[in-house]
This record gives C-alpha cells, structure tokens and sequence, in this order.
C-alpha cells in the first residue's frame, strides 16, 4: 500500500513539474520581452566568465543582483573553447555551463550573446586562428565554408543549453539569445555577399528552435522575427529604434567606462554617474526602452594573451564593480537608486499610453499613463544649465543633461543628476616588497642564429605564421658588407606593434607603435663587420586584431627591411625580398620557463646583480607567500618595462608600464592575480621582460576601498548628440 501511495506522489510530482516548465515562456511585442505572459522592464549587466575566475562568480552575480540588475549577459569566446580545431575546453573560467548555473541559482535571467563573433576587445574577434587556414575561407559573408563552421559551432552550442535544460522554457535562466554581432559596420565592405548572409545567420538560428528569441545588435535589416538592438553611448539620442513595430527596443551595450577603450598609452577617461544614468533614463522613456544593459557590469582581468591590440589587462576597471569585483561608488548605488525608480513605474511604462511634449530648448516630457496610473520623464538635454519648466501646474528644477523621473506625474522618485550615493577612491598597500636579491633568478633570452635554418624570399605574414599562437616571431637574415667601420641605419616598418632590433647578437635599437598609431617604424644605427653581419629582428604583437571587415586578410608583422650607409658608402640596400628565417616565438616560451615543471629544468643564473637588472629580454623568477587575508591584490610592476608575467603557470596578462600616457604616468601599474591562482606559500612568479625593468621593486599590494569623498567630486564628462524633438501622441 505504501509502494503504491509513494509511487503516486511521484507521478503527481512529476507531472506538475512538467506542467511548470511547459509554461515557461518568452515571446515579445512592440512594448517588451513577455516573460510567462508578462511584460518586463529589464535591466542587464554584462560579465563575461573568462575575464574573472569560477571563484569570483558567485560574488560578481550577487553584487550585480543586489544593485538591482535582471539578467547577467555574456558572450560566448568561440577561440576560448575551441583553441584546436575539434579540441574543445569547456572548464575553468571558461565552464560556460557552471556560470549560467551560477546565475540560475541566484535567481537571475541570462541573455546569451553566443556571435560567434564577438569583437570585444577580445584577441581576434573570438575566432580561433584555424579557422583563417580554411581554404577559400573569408570570415562574416556569405562565404560556404564559414557559414559550415560557423554555424556547426552555434548549433554545439546551443545543443549544450539544451541538453543542461538551460532555455528558459526548460527551466533554464536563458531568456534571449544573440546571433552574429554589430554586422552593420561591416556590411557595405561586403557587397553583395552582406545581406543574404545576415538572412542566412537569422533562417540558420532560428531553425535552432531554443524556445528564446533571437535578437541581432546594430543591424538595422535584422530579419523578421530576430529582434534589432542597439549599442552606443546614448541610444536614446543616435538610435532610429527597432525595425519593426511588433519589436522591443532594446540596449545591449551601454558603454559604462570609458569613452574610448583604455589602452596602453592612453589616460583613463571615467565615465560619470550621473551621465549613465541620464542615458539609461532617456533610453526609456525616449525610445519606449524595457531592456537596457551595461557594458560592462563587471569588465575584469584580460588574463593570457586574450586582449586586442595596446588592451590594458584591465578592462572596464571602472564599472559599477571594478576589476577586482569591488563595488564601485557612486555609479553602482546611483543605477540601483534609478533600477528602483523604473520597476517602480513598470506598469504605465509597459502597458499605458505614450506621450511626448516639448517644454523648451532641448526639454520636453515623456508621459505613461495607464487610467489613473501616470510616470513622468522630465529631460533637459542641454549640456550646460539647468532649466526651470512647469509641468502639469507644477514648477521642476531640471539640471543640465538630466532626467527628472515623476512617479504619479507629480512626484520626484529620481533625478539622474543627483547622486546621493558617497564616492569612495580604491587604494593599494604594500604588502610584500620582493627586494630580496638572493631569491630573484635570471636568465637572457636567446636571440636565434641561422644553423640549420630554413628560408623563405620574403618577409612572412606574423599571425599566419605564429598561429595567433605566441606574441613572438623572430625575423633572421644574412648581410654582408664590403667594409668595416663607419655608421650605417637600419630601416624597418612593421604592421606588427613592436621591433628589438639586434645586429651580430648586439641590440641596436627598440621601435614601437601606439593607440593611434600602431604600426612600428624602426631607424637603428649600428657599425657592421666587415664581410657577414647577421640581423635578428624580434616583433612583436600586443594584441591580435579584434574586428573589422576582412579580419582573415590583416596582414602582420615586418614588410619593410632596409640598410642605408653613410658618408661615401651611402648605397641603400632593400634587404626586404632576400632570404629571411624566421623562430616563432621565444626560447624560454618554447620551453615553458613560466610554469612550475619547465622552470625546473631552466638554467637560471642566482642572485639578482647589478649588472644583471635592466637588461633587455630577460627572464625573471622568484617566489612568494598569499597575501594574508581574503581581499583582491595586484603586483605592483611600475619598476619593469614591457612583457608577460606568470603566476603559477597563470598568465596575468601583459604588462607595458613603459609605454607612459600624456599625463607622465603608466596607463596601468597593478596587475590583477586571483587568490584561486595561488597557494599558501612559495608562489612561482616568472616574468618575461623584453626592455629592461629592475624585478627588486616589484611589490605584493592589497586593494581596497578606504576613503570616501564629497559626492559631487566628478562632473559628467561632456558628450556631443544631436537631439531630435518630437512632438507626437502615440496609443501602443
């Protein structure tokens, strides 16, 4: 009797579990995305899984619940899981599934933005560089073989969701998912291969049949039945809206940092508070908005070599949480302060009518209202000046770039120009200084003769011919000259970002590009041996490109190669198209020199000289303990110049403390290493410089929030719209 009344009780269990899930849905209309048949006001974060650690997911996704945020949105990094072709890596920080889980279990939405291009300043657009060796390959058109390739890695993909139930009409957290990625910026240099492959991508991800819609980003000819979105600085001012009346308006980057991406060279450029709110707000209240996600929530660790070219490792530091995942104040409490405001006006903004009324010079007001339930966004677009209006017999004060948000069309719930929230400044500690010379060991880097070498009569393509595989790709060539003495120039132009230029094993010079300019241009003097010299040229890659039309056709590396005498020898040789050898990558590389098990086997030379510091192409190592405690800390390389360092075999990413911004200060001095990366003691860290550096000052620092500030210290930096007003009543 009870076997019978138990095996019931399942049944029953099990039935209504099934009725649960089948009645999970997500569609949309014109307003929203309808989830289980009502409409949603959502506001998004980005966190992309492989800039951060497993161990931090679960702080980054509550932090980003608390501040009021919806659905986690991520990319998916197609050279992150499939590095080798048919070789896939779908663990540690790139466990895509443990992180939707993650969010699953915090109750959150996921918004899956699977490309599989991606952009992002993320090393090559997220393809993996295989997929450039497929014959008759050109990447983003409607090309056969990418479109093979490209969708057998979104259908995988997306097989994975669905086998781990993650739709959300499984029971998953999915809520949206996206194809291809900002196609519009490149679709003219496609011709007439462009929009029959943006029909394909649409025909191809919808035949996928997740349950979840589909949406495209900047792609105004987005199919029917794939939603249009947008990304920029102010959606609510530069963007024609959706290209469909049955289509949300939806914002899938709202940029929170900076206004041009940190790169090294460059001065951080902070984006205000009270400016990202202002665009949030305008987004919905202008543009009928009820999706809005930052980009970044959370910017994190560009670890390895994952960045694009002159990428800080630190991206989008300055999010509302930082790269640590501390709480960056005021902008995570200022956007929580407006979360609430909005959810709090959800009805009329999603089912009441629409109104607009110009109140002067670049003011107006958008009106919701549902019968006796009204919310009022209240804009002054002007940059300078605050603005005194009426509206509905009663007199507002609207500051200078501000919305004014009026819950019952009468009362002040938010004013995006009034932060209330503290700022606080995040400062380091010393903790540990790794001055201790007798632990730091060394070796020098060899620069590669031509024994047993092989040649090719030109200068070779560096992505094509490292892989994507490696920074690093020497350039080898014989030159012999009819006499000794006297200074001659050697000439070389790269399209690679960086050139150590070395003459008979001797260093001759250093050349190098920046963000503006990043090709590198080298004019080296040197003093030949009479009869052969040979040229050893290291270049080096800061970065692999990250979009663009033609991505597979870039071309990399050294084109030009030149020796000009002087005086009576003043001949100019084009040593360009002669024999030239080549190494991929660098001999302390090759052999793992960085990890715990190739650093054994390294001859390392003891004790850190004098004469042994500031040399170029050098490996560094030494050991240390985990800072006490549980709070995120950085290495402190201020001290060194240009190169890569490793933590346990980790790589934290490249650092170029050398290459100063216009304001006389490193773009970036501290370097993220989680605490998952280490033990408890005797932590290998090795350090590949290629300039100099002195590895003695070197410190272990602790990161902290520790002091506030007056809460208007930072002013929202002037942004130049055009600002349309409209004048129109519209019944949705």
């Amino acid at each position: 009797m009870g076997l019978k009344v138990h095996g019931i009780f399942l049944f029953v269990f099990v039935l209504w579990v099934s009725v649960v899930v089948s009645s999970r849905s997500v569609t949309y209309d014109g307003r929203a995305l309808i989830i289980d048949g009502t409409r949603r006001v959502l506001f998004s974060g980005s966190i992309h899984y492989p800039r951060s650690t497993p161990e931090m997911w679960p702080s980054l996704i509550a932090k980003a619940k608390e501040g009021g945020i919806d659905v986690i949105q991520t990319y998916v990094f197609w050279n992150g899981h499939e590095p080798i072709q048919g070789q896939f890596n779908f663990g540690g920080r790139f466990d895509l599934v443990r992180f939707i889980r993650e969010v699953q279990a915090q109750g959150l939405y996921l918004s899956l933005r699977i490309g599989p291009f991606v952009e992002a300043e993320w090393q090559y657009g997220g393809f993996p560089f295989w997929l450039h060796d497929i014959p008759g390959m050109t990447f983003r058109c409607n090309n056969e073989p990418f479109k093979f390739y490209m969708e057998k890695f979104v259908t995988k993909i997306v097989n994975m969701m669905k086998t781990e139930r993650l739709f959300y009409p499984q029971g998953g957290p999915i809520i949206i998912s996206q194809i291809e990625n900002e196609y519009m910026n490149v679709e003219q240099a496609f011709h007439e291969l462009g929009p029959p492959y943006v029909r394909w991508a649409a025909s191809m991800a919808l035949g996928l049949k997740t349950g979840v819609p589909w949406m495209m980003c900047k792609q105004d000819d987005a199919p029917d039945l794939v939603i249009n979105a947008c990304n920029g600085l102010s959606c609510g001012e530069t963007w024609s809206g959706p290209n469909s009346r049955n289509k949300p308006s939806l914002w899938t980057e709202n940029w929170t940092n900076n206004y041009s991406f940190q790169k090294y060279g460059t001065e951080r450029k902070i984006r205000a508070a009270q400016d990202l709110a202002f665009t949030a707000a305008l987004f919905i209240a202008k543009k009928n908005g009820s999706y809005v996600n930052y980009y970044m929530y959370h910017g994190g660790t560009n670890f390895g070599r994952s960045a694009s070219p002159y990428q800080t490792t630190s991206y989008y530091d300055m999010a509302p949480l930082d790269e640590y995942g501390l709480v960056w104040q005021p902008t995570w409490a200022h956007l929580k302060e407006l979360h609430a405001a909005v959810k709090q006006s959800a009805q009329p903004l999603l089912y009441g009518r629409y109104s607009t009324l110009s109140l002067g010079n670049l003011t107006e007001a958008h009106v919701f209202q549902t019968g006796s339930n009204c919310v009022a966004f209240l804009v002054n677009a002007n940059l300078r000046g605050k603005v005194d209006i009426q509206f509905r017999n009663n007199k507002f004060e609207l500051p200078a770039r501000s919305v004014i948000i009026l819950s019952q069309c009468n009362k002040i719930i938010f004013n995006t120009a009034e932060v209330t929230a503290q700022s606080y400044t995040r400062s380091s500690k010393v903790l540990q200084s790794l001055n201790d010379a007798s632990k730091w060991s060394w070796i020098s880097e060899r620069i590669p003769d031509l024994t047993g070498a092989k040649f090719a009569n030109k200068l070779l393509d560096q992505l094509s011919t490292t892989k994507d595989a490696t920074d690093y790709l020497w350039y080898i060539t014989r030159y012999n000259s009819t006499s000794a003495g006297g200074n001659q120039v050697l000439h070389v132009e790269s399209d690679a970002h960086v050139i150590h230029a070395f003459v008979n094993n001797m260093l001759v010079g250093n050349a190098h590009g920046n963000d503006q300019n990043p090709s590198a241009t080298l004019d080296a003097k040197f003093v030949p041996n009479k009869g052969e010299n040979t040229i050893s040229l290291l270049s080096v890659m800061v970065g692999s490109p990250d979009g663009g039309a033609h991505l597979e056709r870039k071309y990399t590396g050294l084109h030009t190669v030149k020796i000009q005498g002087t005086g009576r020898n003043s001949n100019l040789i084009d040593l360009s198209n002669q024999a030239w050898s080549n190494q991929v990558g660098v001999y302390g590389e090759e052999n793992k020199f960085y990890s715990p098990e190739g650093s054994t086997k390294a001859n390392w030379k003891g004790i850190l000289l004098q004469n042994s510091r500031n040399q170029p192409l050098r490996w560094y190592k030494t050991t240390f303990d985990m800072p006490a405690g549980s709070g995120p800390f950085a290495l402190n390389l201020t001290s060194m110049g240009k190169g890569e360092a490793w933590v346990n075999g980790e790589n934290i990413g490249r650092y170029w403390v050398s290459l100063i911004a216009p304001n006389g200060q490193p773009s970036q001095s501290l370097y993220h290493v989680p605490r998952s990366f280490l033990k408890p003691s005797g932590n290998l860290l090795v350090l590949f410089e290629e300039e100099g550096g002195n590895p003695l000052e070197i410190t272990v620092n602790t990161i902290s929030i520790t002091q506030q500030r007056g809460i208007m210290d930072e002013q929202p930096i002037p942004i130049y719209f055009s600002y349309q007003l409209e004048n129109v009543t519209i019944g949705l």
